[in-house]
């Protein structure tokens, strides 16, 4: 009888001694991802993957479905630059976004098109930065998930390629300088200049003047005695005066900050001042007219303030003290502040401040006096959802909004006579109106484990919040990410307006260590507190059977990333709770995951396994270490690219072989202990072209489905049942 059958992975006697920790690690040999053995079992693992997937009802449905509500495409907000307009556009039948721009006589052409690059699809456009006067143009691009971006310098009105390609680059930010001759951007240093296995890290500011030689007429600028997981950003005022660079030490929130006058100095060796240095707080630096330094801060606000220093105050020890900057917007104790932008158009009777505040994850935005920070009015927005970019220029101000159901729309506000109109919807037009809801979105909140309130973003078909009316338990997804302070923030995803749309419940579990809730929520999730997360994750999925919108036998679980790592250790802690794991990108072993990917970068995160306190904390949660024999495991989806330079592959590969072996070569006739591992060429981390995106989707929806009994419309009973049944042999 054909059966589906886990591979057989060897098992080494390999333990690692910390502290006072005997550690096994049998399957260290698949941390080697390109020897013979690790091929041949990868090669068995896909053939499962295609036995267990490739039949599954209603993937036909579900490709169609994806393909169509991505025909929409999307629009970006406007960037001016001099009389230029340059905007991003994805139209349908695209397989990458294109960067457009407008001339001066109004005439729209493509100036940038990843497909016209490389017609494989494998290249993406990373990072694009105009110069002031919109005559050159700063373009970053990578190839099958490579981290190290090369950058060129591209003749905006010609086309012509001005520079490069100027390698190890990694989405650098660029300054321009006023005239479009010379840019501060971030380069690590050369292979050679660095101990080995260093080669990932070890950033530097430098200056570039286009047309030059960067490895030999470079300046270097900043960080040469930076830490070796330092990053930077740099940026210069619209007058060109003043240079900003900020550092951070790792994937943390807090850095420190720099302001140099180049005029006084000159721009090839500015004399910097410290802003804010030593202090544990993140801050966005902004120069505006007139001599402002604008402070975006966490600094004794958990959810963001923003503040205001006089340049002219600055002197030969740097900026006055945090407690001294003048308080333009204190902090909301409900909302955290995103985003801000500056108007001062010589149209205006008096200069504004337009800010953006995400209230539990839904977004806001107010306008204020510059000066006093009174605030004078609210610009409404469609619904309850994100407004993800907010870009001011003279009068005008371009945001875009989205929600779970809503493609990203571009508005254009007018500070003039304060109307917001559109200015631009989706290009592309789907089977059904852009503005047609399928479904409802709902936000509720459930008590963790130590009585901590955790909301819950709720999307499920119309007719489920009726009053009066008994909720009917349904095939739910409960998607979590809850790290490095990032948000999930209400945004239009094609994978759950399909899911919804075919019956079933998506759930977001704003869990401790995101950004939802300001610092203090991130800090709440990390290091000795990581278990928190899971423990939120927890309390969400019991909420979710408690109250009726789903059952333990229906729920699937879903993370990315960080995400990956809260749903595996979900899935090892509470196996019971959870009918099957979609996990992507995943960190698993917590043991090691510093010496590969950029996991150096994360210790602040998660802490160090070589510091005895912390490899407690990491011990107590590592889901690869807490796999055991004999558990009755969920069914489990691990998804990874090979080309991954942020997260190695060899997490999934591992936690794929040990979930096998305690299960057993045969898992159960309906699916639950199946472990299956899909692994992707040729993409990375992230971007990927809309082809790979629908296929991803159409694996991970028709597993989701398949095992939480969602029936998806044009599905009928496959091969797949039928052989789990008894029906082939």
């Amino acid at each position: 009888m054909i059966r589906l059958r886990h591979p057989a992975a060897r098992r080494q006697d390999v333990v690692d001694h910390l502290f006072e920790h005997r550690i096994a690690d049998p399957y260290r040999w698949l941390e080697q991802g390109d020897s013979a053995e690790t091929l041949a079992w990868l090669a068995a693992q896909d053939a499962l993957r295609h036995a267990a997937l490739d039949d599954l009802p209603g993937r036909d449905w579900l490709r169609g479905r994806m393909e169509g509500l991505l025909s929409l495409g999307v629009t970006g907000p406007p960037v001016w630059r001099g009389a230029r307009r340059f905007f991003m556009r994805r139209c349908p039948g695209q397989e990458h976004a294109v960067l457009h721009v407008v001339d001066p006589d109004g005439t729209e052409r493509v100036l940038l098109d990843p497909m016209a690059l490389d017609p494989t699809g494998r290249t993406t456009l990373d990072t694009w930065h105009p110069d002031r006067e919109g005559r050159r143009l700063v373009y970053q691009v990578s190839t099958g998930g490579d981290d190290g971006s090369l950058l060129y310098v591209l003749d905006v009105g010609s086309g012509a390629l001005l520079d490069g390609p100027i390698s190890r680059c990694r989405q650098s930010p660029i300054a321009w300088l006023p005239g479009g001759d010379c840019f501060y951007y971030v380069r690590r240093l050369p292979a050679h200049a660095v101990p080995p296995g260093e080669e990932r890290y070890h950033r530097r500011v430098h200056l570039h003047r286009v047309g030059t030689a960067p490895d030999t007429d470079d300046r270097l600028v900043f960080g040469h005695d930076g830490p070796k997981t330092a990053s930077y950003t740099a940026g210069v005022s619209a007058d060109g005066r003043w240079l900003t660079v900020t550092r951070a030490v790792g994937a943390v929130r807090r850095n420190d900050i720099w302001i140099a006058d180049i005029t006084k100095h000159g721009h090839e060796a500015p004399a910097f001042v410290p802003v804010q240095t030593g202090i544990d707080a993140h801050t966005n630096a902004v120069v505006g007219r007139h001599g402002t330094l604008y402070l975006h801060t966490d600094h004794d606000a958990p959810r963001g303030r923003l503040a205001a220093v006089d340049l002219e105050e600055l002197d030969a020890l740097g900026a006055p003290p945090p407690e001294t900057w003048k308080e333009l917007l204190p902090e909301d104790p409900q909302a955290r502040l995103d985003h801000f932008t500056l108007l001062d158009g010589p149209g205006l009777d008096r200069a504004l401040l337009l800010v953006v505040r995400s209230r539990h994850a839904v977004s806001e935005i107010t306008v204020h006096d510059l000066e006093t920070g009174t605030q004078l009015e609210t610009i409404p927005t469609p619904g309850l959802g994100t407004v993800g970019e907010i870009r001011g220029t003279g009068h005008e101000v371009w945001f875009t909004y989205t929600d779970p159901f809503t493609p990203v729309t571009v508005f254009r506000w007018d500070a003039t006579d304060r109307t917001t109109t559109v200015w631009a919807t989706p290009p592309g037009h789907g089977p059904e109106p852009a503005h047609r809801a399928v479904g409802t979105m709902r936000q509720i909140t459930c008590a963790s484990a130590d009585g901590t309130p955790v909301r819950i973003t709720v999307l499920a078909p119309h007719g489920e919040e009726t009053h009066g009316r008994t909720r009917r338990p349904r095939p739910a997804i409960l998607y979590g990410y809850g790290g490095f302070g990032l948000s999930y923030t209400p945004v239009y995803n094609p994978e759950v307006v399909a899911w919804v749309e075919a019956g079933g419940v998506y759930a977001v579990a704003h869990v401790r260590g995101g950004g939802e809730e300001g610092a203090d929520w991130h800090h709440s999730g990390t290091r000795a507190c990581k278990q928190k997360s899971v423990d939120d994750f927890h309390a969400v999925a019991e909420a979710l059977c408690q109250q009726g919108w789903t059952t333990p036998s229906q729920l699937v679980i879903s993370g990315e990333s960080n995400g990956g790592l809260l749903v595996g250790a979900a899935l090892t802690q509470r196996p019971d709770l959870y009918r099957a794991v979609v996990c992507a990108a995943p960190v698993l072993d917590m043991m090691r995951y510093e010496y590969s990917g950029l996991g150096a970068s994360w210790t602040a995160e998660y802490g160090s396994a070589t510091v005895r306190e912390e490899l407690a904390w990491l011990l107590g949660y590592s889901p690869y270490h807490h796999v055991s024999d004999g558990t009755d495991y969920p069914a489990v989806l691990l998804t990874v690219s090979e080309g991954d330079a942020v997260v190695d592959p060899l997490h999934a590969r591992k936690m794929c072989a040990g979930l096998q072996h305690a299960v057993g070569p045969s898992p159960a006739e309906d699916g639950r202990g199946l472990t299956l591992l899909r692994v992707e060429s040729g993409v990375g981390h992230g971007a990927r072209a809309m082809t790979r995106i629908i296929e991803l989707s159409v694996d991970q929806l028709s597993f989701a489905a398949w095992q939480s009994g969602l029936v998806l419309p044009g599905g009928s009973t496959g091969r797949l049942s039928r052989a789990l049944a008894g029906g082939e042999g």
